[in-house]
């Protein structure tokens, strides 16, 4: 939206739920329906009294979905997790040791948890560019990483920040017609400058017959100017199917290379109009990298040195994981390194204007690395009309239920109605969600980075809450790894929000 003479807005993004009776959802009236033709049932047969007992227990059941916190969990969700929680910690599964005298398979050092199956190929596209082909077993699907260069909002005109904008939702629209396309990520990590590409541009650049003043100039440049600096990076994570359109058969590594080959380049190419920069897809050395750093902070100076000196890490993917890693409650141990990760569970509400993650996405001094990771998943076209129908009809039924309809009631309405409207004109429908992983060396800081990202998610009008209990499995799902979540858990989200 864009009023006369102010910026533009943004906003109008809905969480769709079920309608039900007292707030349920439809699974949740079927229980209460249910369970209450079954009271009647037992007064009939047993009598009163154990008609009486019975009706308590539906009704303490029913209290476990109804009674939300402020991040619309409820306590059945939080007794399933806590009790899943336990579980693992009884049987080890949070504690994690690999290399020669761990328990990974050949003495490696694989990735633990939820990533311990991926497997890593390599391929080129057609335009002669070697990229990484993960591919997740569990759940049949491949996932290719493309490292951006974003140019930034700074002295840039407002006008064509609005463009990049609108461009970016373009390409997030037709991945809904890629083939085979199931999740995007993009994952935007800043870390502490070691100087060592700094130094390394300088010497290579340095004229050998350059003033002396002008050389003991850089000289000092490159010693100081590394302090106190952090290096952005962006990775954008698309991942596929792995079966075919035409036969449904698997494909196997080298035929969902060759299938990719030929499409990798559109992606990047139409990712450089979003304001992504040069975009290219990483190989499997970067990628291994990029993975091993995340889990081993401390080898960031080891890799930035290599590159320096021109040599290579010779990293395989069996040596991207920790040597050792604990999860517990509220936090994730791994290495040299202490992490928490967040997740999103309100999107900004009202109106917002593209600067709206600016804060959150920069460095701050309180973390020494920090990656938000935005999650999409394109809703396929034919499935998203009669998402946003039956969305507009659970929203009409709340909103007449009651005999004095509320403002967020009708609020809840006007908007089910406008995305329908949006959709029917040809937009398209994508479900997101955000994850924030902080991380920091020295554990007894863990406390300021908590504060740090609690106060940017206020900047950010956002609604942010640890992934307690699955910390592990959290950091995992904010790398470029292509995991998607959703194809990880037990209980489907359909059945879930249906409560």
């Amino acid at each position: 939206v864009e009023t006369a003479g102010g910026p533009r807005t943004y906003g109008n993004w809905r969480k769709p739920k079920s309608a039900g009776i007292l707030g349920l959802g439809q699974l949740g009236t079927a229980v209460l329906i249910t369970g209450l033709v079954f009271v009647v049932l037992v007064v009939a047969v047993a009598g009163f009294l154990k008609g009486l007992l019975t009706f308590v227990a539906l009704a303490l059941f029913l209290g476990t979905i109804l009674i939300r916190d402020k991040h619309d969990r409820n306590l059945l969700d939080r007794f399933i997790v806590a009790v899943g929680w336990r579980s693992a910690t009884a049987k080890g599964a949070h504690l994690y040791r690999s290399g020669p005298l761990g328990h990974a398979l050949w003495g490696t050092h694989q990735l633990p948890g939820i990533a311990a199956s991926l497997r890593l190929s390599e391929h080129e596209d057609s335009y002669g560019r070697p990229f990484a082909l993960i591919q997740a077993p569990s759940t049949s699907t491949y996932s290719v990483v493309i490292a951006t260069e974003p140019e930034g909002a700074h002295l840039v005109d407002q006008d064509q920040v609005d463009v990049w904008v609108a461009d970016w939702g373009h390409w997030l629209a037709n991945l809904a017609d890629e083939p085979g396309v199931v999740a995007c990520a993009v994952t935007i990590e800043t870390s502490p400058d070691t100087g060592h590409r700094l130094r390394r541009e300088v010497r290579s650049s340095m004229d050998p017959g350059a003033p002396a003043f002008a050389r003991s100039v850089l000289s000092e440049v490159v010693e100081d100017y590394p302090a106190g600096t952090s290096v952005i990076m962006a990775y954008v994570t698309v991942t596929f199917t792995a079966s075919s359109d035409a036969t449904g058969k698997k494909r196997d590594p080298d035929a969902m290379g060759r299938d990719l080959a030929s499409r990798i380049p559109g992606i990047t190419g139409d990712l450089a109009a979003t304001g992504a920069g040069a975009a290219r897809p990483l190989d499997a050395r970067e990628l291994c990298e990029v993975v091993r750093v995340a889990y081993n902070p401390g080898m960031a100076v080891v890799v930035d040195e290599a590159h320096a000196e021109g040599e290579d890490t010779d990293l395989s993917w069996s040596d991207v994981g920790p040597a050792a890693a604990e999860a517990s409650w509220d936090g994730y141990r791994h290495d040299d390194g202490y992490s928490v990760t967040w997740s999103m569970t309100t999107a900004p509400r009202g109106s917002v204007q593209s600067s709206v993650l600016a804060r959150l996405l920069a460095p701050h001094r309180d973390i020494a690395r920090k990656r938000v990771t935005l999650l999409y998943r394109p809703i396929d076209p034919a499935r998203a009309a009669a998402i946003v129908e039956a969305d507009v009809s659970s929203a009409e039924f709340v909103e007449t239920t009651k005999r004095r309809s509320s403002a967020r009631a009708r609020l809840a309405t006007r908007s089910a109605v406008a995305t329908a409207a949006e959709e029917a004109s040809g937009a398209a429908l994508v479900n997101f969600g955000m994850l924030v992983t902080a991380t920091v060396l020295d554990p007894s800081k863990k406390t300021q980075a908590k504060a740090a990202v609690d106060n940017l998610a206020a900047t950010g009008r956002l609604r942010l809450r640890p992934v307690y209990g699955a910390q592990a499995a959290a950091f995992a799902a904010a790398l470029p790894l292509g995991l998607v979540l959703p194809k990880h858990v037990k209980v489907p989200s359909a059945m879930r929000d249906a409560l």
